[in-house]
């Protein structure tokens, strides 16, 4: 849990820096493979891959790709519709993809893990923004497809480790999640790019090194690998709480007269349902686990 909580600190503020200094500036696609290409750097000296079996490497390409490398796609094309706060908001039905999605690759479904997940959905609600814009339907179902990237990456990943990786290093062979991504980025930059739109000044560069280095090339082994030592329920609820996280560092830093009420309250019943889930669900679930085991 405590690699959850360090990551969801660090990714609060991704959100503000790149709806405030790359956003509608850079080239998205640039912004998404700049990135990618850093966090690759970061842990390629890591990279091991004597006892690893090659159809595992494809699977590890095929989560990099789609929760890094798709995900980002989307991610970043939303700024360009939404406000920071929007994309925060629309991020609120991720904790549901990733239940669901975790329930189906192990051929079940979990009716209280999924109320956890309700919960923390419900909790994220709460925190209301208005002013939504007119493109905003287009800038939800873009963030709807950054979602479900980011959740079937993550589910998969914890899935594959419980299963394939036990023994296994993970430091040792996540750069083959950043080199998925990294095949993903890199045509789609040489196809949709615009290098009329590259980084100009060294904020943008900055925020950008920052971005990869930190954010993707810590961040996404850190949070992988805090999936893998927690349940889906855990994993579901610590999602949501990237929205409280990121609009208190948005509304603090760049807005001003934020909705306090709103905002406690939303994020008192996210932290609500990660202690449901703690205290109240991962007991029964485990507990019909070991019934259906016995019986």
């Amino acid at each position: 849990m405590s690699y959850l909580i360090f990551v969801t600190l660090l990714w609060a503020f991704s959100f503000s820096l790149i709806g405030q200094f790359l956003a509608g500036q850079v080239d998205p696609w640039f912004s998404v493979w700049f990135r990618v290409l850093l966090a690759l750097v970061v842990m390629l000296p890591w990279l091991k891959l004597r006892h690893l079996k090659p159809a595992l490497s494809l699977k590890l390409l095929a989560i990099g790709a789609c929760q890094l490398g798709a995900m980002y796609a989307f991610y970043y094309h939303a700024f360009e519709f939404l406000s920071v706060a929007e994309v925060l908001l629309f991020t609120v039905l991720t904790p549901v993809y990733v239940t669901l999605w975790y329930d189906w690759l192990c051929g079940r479904f979990s009716p209280w893990y999924l109320l956890t997940a309700v919960l923390a959905v419900a909790g994220a609600v709460v925190i209301k923004y208005t002013g939504v814009e007119d493109d905003f339907l287009l800038g939800f179902l873009i963030v709807q497809g950054a979602n479900l990237c980011f959740a079937i990456g993550q589910a998969s990943y914890k899935w594959l480790m419980e299963r394939e990786g036990h023994d296994l290093p993970q430091h040792q062979v996540f750069a083959l999640f950043y080199l998925g991504a990294f095949m993903v980025a890199t045509p789609a930059l040489l196809i949709f790019g615009n290098v009329d739109r590259l980084p100009v000044t060294p904020v943008q560069w900055g925020v950008l090194l920052w971005l990869g280095v930190v954010a993707s090339g810590a961040g996404y082994f850190l949070w992988n690998k805090g999936a893998t030592q927690v349940d889906a329920g855990a994993l579901a609820a610590m999602n949501n709480l990237l929205v409280p996280a990121g609009l208190v560092v948005n509304l603090l830093i760049w807005e001003q007269n934020p909705d306090w009420p709103r905002l406690l309250a939303g994020g008192a019943v996210i932290l609500f349902s990660l202690w449901f889930n703690e205290a109240w669900v991962k007991p029964r679930v485990e507990a019909s686990s070991r019934g259906r085991l016995t019986g």
